[in-house]
């Protein structure tokens, strides 16, 4: 396949008849890696009970695969360049429904701990390559901006589902049925793919750099993992020199690329506004965001005492309105602006996190459920638009490293916004003031004070956990305030980095 930078290859502007088909395929794995990572934190609980890990070992379940997949986005999206986003998709998708077998099967926590992490490695060639495929199945602007709002609205209604299934799983079955469900979705993925999708590589690709990849791998699981000990723990030694070790990796991947003659990732990319104006955006809604949803489930759970399958409906607006506002997204940018969809929709999350200060344990539903829809709405349209402008601004065949830089300033983001807005949350929580004879267990989490109210006096653990709630609803709400300042900045931002970018001519805007 030559470049479609070359006038002479006509063939890359037939549209394919079976295009629509192949894109349904490409979002079934969406939603596979949206709803698995979902489900593992309702399923926490019955592994904590099952598995008898320690609190290091429970926190590695947890984080590990976002570790794991944040440092190999990179790395696999350009393999995927290489040697064919086809093939890489659909290896990925097998091997990731056999290792979510290992999930569920895992006997032991450091059993748990490994599979979480091969099935990271799984999951770091999905997300990229479905994009990528995206980028070379649809060539018409219109049709990709549609296409790029369906791929997201999967992602959202996946986040939303995740919760659905995964409560009422767990209120019927064992927790490792919230990994079997995996298999199903996979194996219509491969065999319908292997049928209806189009095979797509770089021409000219030059050699997988080996060493950049470990400089990558490195890199981002030093900065996550010493972005999240700081916020658990603590500034501690190890913690800086992880964050020294990886901040050090980082900067050697980047002086190597710019060095190379084929380099993992083009780092000309970023030299594009648009590019990295989308890119900044994503990676700043996230920080703003992640951390409040996170708490946001324990507060439905543990502050209002709603059950699993309860909270994960009570969820549903933000799904509901990504949905609608995605599938919409490129329409509205056209008759507008990109940078005015982007802005408002960042603005529009921002004042919905901003209502948010006000909550206390006995919100009512009404102002939950419409600022949650309001989030959706804002998100469906920001993140829509910031990936169809990540995808029309780069070469067809730069498109997987191109959609894995997107999906890396996700995960960096999710991160950074647990870390930052959890170590808010968990600080203001942690000062509560308890009755006698309250446990340490109970200032470390909202969860360890449920737990430990259940051994002592029903007069005291009511009033512990009074206090508690009172406390974590406190940290929440200044939580929501931060974040909603985050997001009202990276509005402006957007503002002016996305000025005069427009989806008609984005794919003739190479850098």
């Amino acid at each position: 396949m030559t470049s479609t930078l070359q006038p002479a290859d006509r063939t890359e502007t037939v549209e394919r008849p079976g295009r629509w088909l192949a894109l349904g395929v490409l979002v079934l794995a969406v939603l596979l890696v949206a709803v698995d990572a979902t489900v593992l934190g309702l399923a926490t609980p019955y592994i904590s009970e099952d598995l008898k890990p320690s609190g290091t070992q429970l926190l590695w379940i947890g984080d590990v695969y976002s570790f794991v997949i944040a440092g190999l986005l990179v790395s696999m999206g350009s393999l995927g360049d290489r040697i064919g986003r086809k093939r890489i998709l659909l290896v990925g998708a097998t091997a990731f429904g056999a290792i979510s077998v290992f999930n569920a099967y895992a006997t032991t926590p450091e059993m748990m701990i490994v599979a979480r992490a091969l099935l990271g490695v799984a999951g770091a060639t999905l997300m990229p390559a479905t994009l990528a495929l995206i980028r070379n199945l649809f060539h018409d602007p219109r049709e990709r901006s549609l296409a790029v709002g369906i791929w997201g609205a999967t992602a959202s209604a996946g986040t939303a589902v995740g919760p659905i299934v995964g409560g009422f799983l767990l209120e019927h079955f064992w927790w490792g049925s919230v990994f079997l469900i995996n298999l199903p979705v996979m194996a219509v993925l491969v065999l319908v793919g292997i049928k209806l999708l189009p095979e797509s590589r770089t021409a000219n690709p030059g050699p997988w750099d080996l060493v950049s990849v470990v400089l990558s791998l490195v890199g981002m699981i030093g900065i996550v993992y010493a972005v999240k000990e700081a916020a658990t723990h603590g500034f501690a030694w190890s913690t800086l020199a992880a964050g020294l070790l990886g901040g050090a990796a980082l900067y050697g991947f980047v002086r190597r690329q710019l060095g190379l003659p084929t380099p993992l990732l083009d780092m000309r990319l970023f030299r594009n506004r648009g590019f990295s104006g989308a890119v900044l955006a994503d990676l700043l809604t996230i920080l703003g965001l992640s951390g409040l949803v996170f708490f946001l489930s324990q507060y439905l759970q543990l502050v209002q005492g709603r059950r699993p399958f309860e909270a994960g409906l009570a969820e549903l607006p933000a799904a509901i309105g990504a949905v609608v506002a995605g599938l919409l997204a490129g329409r509205v940018a056209r008759r507008f602006s990109v940078r005015a969809v982007v802005s408002g929709g960042l603005a529009a999350i921002g004042l919905a996190l901003a209502a948010l200060t006000v909550i206390d344990q006995s919100t009512g539903y009404p102002l939950l459920g419409a600022a949650l829809l309001v989030v959706g709405v804002g998100a469906g349209f920001s993140f829509t638009v910031t990936a169809d402008v990540i995808l029309s601004s780069v070469p067809k065949e730069h498109a997987g490293s191109a959609s894995a830089v997107s999906e890396t300033a996700y995960e960096l983001g999710a991160a950074l916004g647990i870390a930052v807005l959890g170590s808010i949350v968990t600080g203001v929580y942690r000062d509560f003031t308890g009755p006698a004879g309250t446990p340490a267990a109970a200032h470390e989490s909202l969860g360890g004070a449920v737990e430990a109210a259940a051994d002592m006096p029903a007069h005291t653990a009511a009033t512990m956990l009074d206090a508690a709630r009172t406390s974590f609803v406190d940290g929440l709400a200044l939580a929501a305030g931060v974040g909603a300042a985050v997001l009202l900045a990276a509005a402006a931002a957007a503002w002016f980095l996305l000025r005069g970018q427009r989806l008609e001519s984005g794919a003739a805007q190479h850098p």
